[in-house]
C-alpha cells in the first residue's frame, strides 16, 4: 500500500518539528488557519515512553495527542536505543500517525549525551539500526538529520541512509557544529538529490533552513529539485504561513490568533504543559504597531493563559 508520501504534490510543504513550539495547540491553529501538506509532532524521547512512570508518560503522551484536522501527522521521536525505537514507533502507529520521523539531527547537548540526535551521525551503523527498527511498526519511517557533524558529510553520510530506504529524509542545511549561527546552505539539498538520483533510490528529499514564506519555498524546491521543503522558524505569530498570503497579518488577525491560541493552549495543554512555552509566542503576535511592546510587556507578566486573555481584552477592545 502506498503512504501518504508518495500522494504529496510536488513540491510539497511540510511544518517542522520545534521543540515547546509546534505543540498540539499551535498545530490545531495551524491547520484552520492554513494546513501544511504534512505536520510534525514535537520530538519526543522514546526512552521516556518506555521507562518512565506513569505521570511521566502521561506528560510526554501529550505531546503526541493529534486532531484529525492535522492529517497527514507524522510522530518523531529520538532514542538510540533500536530497541526502544521499535517499541516507540510501535505506539506511534498503535496511535493512528501516518508516519513516524527518527531525529538524527538535534544539537542539544543532554540530547546528544546518550548518543542520539546529531550524535547519530557520528554512529552510521547505529543510524541505520534505528531506522531497521523504526521500520517494523509498519509505518514509513523518515529521518530529520543535518549534512554533517563538524564538517560537510553529505557524501558519506546521506549514503548511508539511503541503504534503508526510508520514505523521506530531511536535511538541515547545515552541520551540527554550525548549530543555526550560519546561512543555510542550500547548495548542499541540490547535492543531496543529486547523491539520491545517483543511487537510483526512492526516498523523497527534504530541504530545511532559513525558508521565510511559501513563495521562496517553491524558489528552492525549483532551484535544488528536491521533492519538498520543511519550514521552521517562519511560523512564528503566522499560522497562515502555508496558505502563501502576499500580505502580512493585520494588527486584528495577529490578536484574534493569539487570543484564539491561548484557547486552545488552556484546553489542550493547560494541565500538563507550563505556562511560559506559550509566553514564547508573544513577540511574535504582538509586534509591529503602536501599543504593542506595552501589550506584550503585560503579557509576560501573567501567570496563566486566562490572565492573559483578559489582559488583551482590557488593553485592545
Amino acid at each position: 500500500m502506498q503512504s501518504f508520501w508518495g500522494k504529496l504534490p510536488k513540491p510539497f510543504f511540510a511544518l517542522a518539528p520545534m521543540e515547546d513550539v509546534t505543540d498540539a495547540a499551535f498545530r490545531r491553529l495551524i491547520a484552520k488557519y492554513g494546513k501544511p501538506d504534512v505536520m510534525f509532532t514535537e520530538f519526543t524521547s522514546a526512552d521516556g515512553l518506555a521507562r518512565a512512570d506513569e505521570e511521566g508518560k502521561k506528560k510526554l503522551l501529550k505531546k503526541l495527542e493529534y486532531s484529525e484536522s492535522e492529517r497527514p501527522i507524522v510522530a518523531q521521536l529520538f532514542t538510540s536505543n533500536p530497541e526502544y525505537m521499535e517499541a516507540g514507533a510501535k505506539l506511534c502507529a498503535e496511535l493512528g500517525f501516518d508516519g513516524f520521523d527518527i531525529n538524527m539531527g538535534c544539537p542539544d547537548r543532554a540530547v546528544e549525551k546518550s548518543g542520539c540526535g546529531a550524535a547519530l551521525i557520528k554512529n552510521p551503523a547505529l543510524a541505520r539500526e534505528l531506522i531497521r527498527a523504526a521500520k517494523k511498526s509498519g509505518l514509513p519511517v523518515s529521518v530529520k538529520t543535518r549534512i554533517g557533524y563538524n564538517s560537510d558529510e553529505l557524501d558519506t553520510w546521506l549514503p548511508e541512509l539511503l541503504a534503508e530506504e526510508p520514505a523521506a529524509i530531511i536535511i538541515h542545511a547545515r552541520t551540527r557544529k554550525e548549530m543555526s549561527d550560519v546561512p543555510a546552505r542550500w547548495d548542499t539539498i541540490a547535492r543531496a538529490v543529486a547523491i539520491r538520483d545517483s543511487s537510483k533510490s526512492k526516498t523523497l528529499i527534504i530541504g530545511n533552513g532559513d525558508v521565510k514564506d511559501i513563495a521562496e519555498a517553491r524558489a528552492k524546491a525549483a532551484e535544488t529539485k528536491c521533492d519538498g521543503v520543511m519550514l521552521g522558524c517562519a511560523i512564528f505569530g503566522n499560522p497562515w504561513l502555508f496558505v502563501g498570503r502576499t500580505e502580512p497579518p493585520s494588527r486584528e488577525e495577529k490578536i484574534q490568533a493569539l487570543i484564539e491560541h491561548l484557547v486552545l493552549f488552556d484546553e489542550l495543554l493547560g494541565d500538563t504543559t507550563n505556562y511560559a512555552t506559550m509566553k514564547k509566542h508573544f513577540k511574535a503576535y504582538v509586534s509591529g504597531w503602536d501599543g504593542a511592546k506595552e501589550l506584550r510587556v503585560k503579557l509576560m507578566e501573567t501567570q496563566f493563559a486566562k490572565e492573559a486573555q483578559q489582559v488583551i481584552q482590557s488593553v485592545v477592545f
